[in-house]
C-alpha cells in the first residue's frame, strides 16, 4: 500500500499544529516570510531570538523525521540553478506584493476565515499553475 499520503498528513498536521501553537502562544500569525522579513528589515529585532528559534525548527523538524522514512526521498526539481534562482526571487517578490506566504495566508488566514488570507491564496494556486506550464510546457526549462 502507498504510504506517501500519511507522510502528507504528517506534516500538514505538524504544520497546522505549529500555527496553532504559534498563535496561541504569541497572539501572532505564523507567517514565515514575516518572520524573516523582521529579521531582514530589522523590524523584528524585539523578538529576533523567537524568530531564529522558528526558523532553525524549520530545518531541524524535517531532519527528525527523516530517520523513520524508509523510502528514497525525491524531490523532482530541476537541475537548472537559473531556474531555481528565478522561481526563489519570484516567491520572494509575490510574497512582498502579498503581504505574506502561503503559510501566513493559506494555513493562518484560510483556518481564521480570513478574506484577505483565502483570496491570496487563490491567486498563489493561480500563479502557480500558470508559471507551471509556462515554464514546463512553454519554455520547457523544468
Amino acid at each position: 500500500m502507498e504510504t506517501d499520503w500519511i507522510w502528507g498528513l504528517v506534516g500538514g498536521l505538524m504544520i497546522g499544529v505549529s500555527a496553532a501553537i504559534f498563535l496561541l502562544g504569541n497572539g501572532r500569525v505564523m507567517g514565515a516570510s514575516g518572520i524573516i522579513g523582521g529579521l531582514v528589515d530589522r523590524s523584528g529585532l524585539s523578538n529576533w531570538d523567537e524568530r531564529l528559534a522558528f526558523l532553525a525548527a524549520l530545518v531541524v523538524a524535517p531532519a527528525l523525521v527523516l530517520p523513520f522514512y524508509n523510502a528514497e526521498v525525491t524531490t523532482n526539481i530541476t537541475n537548472n540553478l537559473w531556474v531555481i534562482v528565478a522561481g526563489g526571487l519570484l516567491v520572494g517578490i509575490g510574497t512582498r506584493l502579498a503581504n505574506g506566504c502561503t503559510s501566513g495566508h493559506g494555513v493562518c488566514g484560510i483556518s481564521r476565515f480570513s478574506l484577505r488570507g483565502i483570496v491570496a491564496t487563490v491567486f498563489y494556486l493561480l500563479a502557480g499553475g500558470v508559471a507551471m506550464v509556462l515554464f514546463r510546457h512553454v519554455l520547457g526549462v523544468i
